[in-house]
């Protein structure tokens, strides 16, 4: 005869979802109602109200914050930042532009034929030969403007224009603050909300290859404004006041804001849906701040002044320098949802509870099929089944420290620590089921266990 079935005992996870006085599939942290006066909870849940909502506003302003801190005081990340303008090719293009007319202003056509069929008739050349000469200042002028394109195209795409502009910028890692706040200097400067990229040093470089090439009166050319403009915006002094407050705060306004949150979630009386409602609520507000950057940008390109040169240019300025923040608002968009949908799945809905239902029976599935090939999680899987709860929660504080000292996360790194998170959950789902596959066999070999034909 064989065996009758023996119950599954039940884990730690289903006793406490049955006993008396709580709420089953809650999780940690679940929707319990506090105690106190009628007029103890409006105050405790207005306060939490005020402190979520607040938190979602602040969410995107700490990641403006964190950018202008970061990206302006942080050399490495600065000139990473701005190093690949130099070899963008609206830049270049705008560059080669730049130095091209502010030397071919300085090389007069007219004037260069005129004074060479002057001289060519005073050493007896026809009069209607001198006039004919004369009158290929136009040529002139298209000849030297073509050779001046054509070398300061070799000029700018060399890795020269490159290293000149990395090492400027490392010698001045503070041109993005300069930008914003007014302060600094570097080969890019801000006048009067207008920003210049310096092209002296190119400018230089041209006018000798000039010489080289046995175009002498190029030698003769005199300094010039040197200076590329990229950006423009009569309200850049109003962004400066702004971002001289973000660059103080920048490093503690992300920890205030995460504090806020905390407490609203914590004076909630459903914890778990604030904590779900304040992470939707932080991801929708970085997405409105992202559809605004969108919005902001079409609106500066299609309204550029005179000033910018390059409507190319000023497009690859704007989006470099803003980089970081879209990759953090994204960043902030992912991991809200991702925060919400934990906060959902812990919860007693009947998806869930389902799912829940499904990944234990799933591995104690496992577990049997490895205790019928004689392997067992040994003590190891005693402790999961008592702590898996506390582990679970321990591992899920780690993961946030990880988070939270990760330098510049990005959505990889978001989906990573979930992979990770799941993975270490579900090896701790398998080692309790172990536990209880162990627990289960002690049992029905105790003594006094019934046993068939007794």
């Amino acid at each position: 005869m064989t065996e009758p079935p023996v119950p599954e005992s039940p884990g730690p996870e289903e006793r406490a979802a049955t006993a008396p006085g709580t709420r089953g599939g809650t999780g940690a942290g679940g929707d319990r109602p506090h105690g106190g006066g009628a007029a103890g909870r409006v105050a405790r849940s207005t306060a939490s109200a005020v402190l979520i909502v607040l938190t979602c506003i602040l969410v995107p302003v700490a990641l403006l914050a964190a950018w202008v801190h970061d990206i302006a005081l942080d050399t490495d990340r600065y000139v990473a930042t701005v190093e690949p303008l130099a070899t963008d090719p609206a830049v270049q293009d705008a560059a080669v532009h730049r130095i091209t007319e502010a030397v071919g202003a300085h090389v007069n056509g007219p004037q260069v034929a005129g004074d060479i069929a002057s001289w060519l008739q005073s050493q007896g050349l026809p009069p209607r030969a001198a006039d004919a000469l004369s009158r290929l200042g136009p040529q002139i002028d298209s000849a030297v403007d073509q050779a001046v394109t054509k070398i300061a195209t070799r000029v700018v795409d060399s890795g020269a224009f490159a290293t000149v502009w990395t090492d400027a910028n490392r010698a001045a890692h503070n041109a993005v603050v300069h930008a914003l706040t007014g302060k600094g200097r570097g080969a890019v400067g801000v006048s009067d909300g207008t920003v210049t990229l310096d092209v002296g040093t190119a400018v230089d470089r041209v006018k000798q290859q000039l010489v080289d090439a046995g175009l002498k009166p190029a030698a003769k050319i005199p300094q010039v404004n040197k200076q590329l403009v990229l950006f423009q915006s009569d309200e850049l002094a109003k962004f400066r006041k702004g971002a001289r407050l973000l660059d103080i705060v920048g490093n503690w306004f992300p920890v205030i804001v995460v504090l806020l949150g905390v407490a609203g979630v914590f004076l909630a009386h459903g914890r778990r849906r604030a904590l779900a409602r304040t992470a939707l609520g932080a991801a929708f507000a970085c997405l409105v701040v992202a559809v605004a950057l969108v919005v902001g940008r079409h609106y500066y390109l299609d309204h550029l002044p005179p000033q910018v040169q390059s409507e190319a240019a000023a497009s690859a300025v704007f989006d470099t320098l803003l980089r970081f923040l879209r990759v953090s608002l994204r960043t902030g968009i992912v991991l809200g949802v991702v925060i919400a949908l934990g906060a959902y799945f812990v919860g007693p809905g009947r998806l869930p509870v389902a799912v829940r239902g499904t990944s234990d029976r799933t591995a104690d599935s496992a577990a049997r099929w490895a205790a019928a090939h004689h392997v067992t999680t040994g003590r190891v899987g005693a402790w999961a089944l008592a702590y898996r709860r506390a582990a679970a929660l321990g591992v899920l504080l780690i993961i946030a420290l990880v988070f939270a000292l990760w330098n510049h996360p990005t959505v990889l790194t978001v989906l990573l620590l979930v992979l990770v998170l799941l993975a270490v959950l579900a090896v701790l789902a398998l080692l309790a089921a172990g536990g209880r596959a162990q627990l289960d066999a002690a049992r029905r070999t105790a003594p006094g266990t019934p046993r068939d034909g007794a």
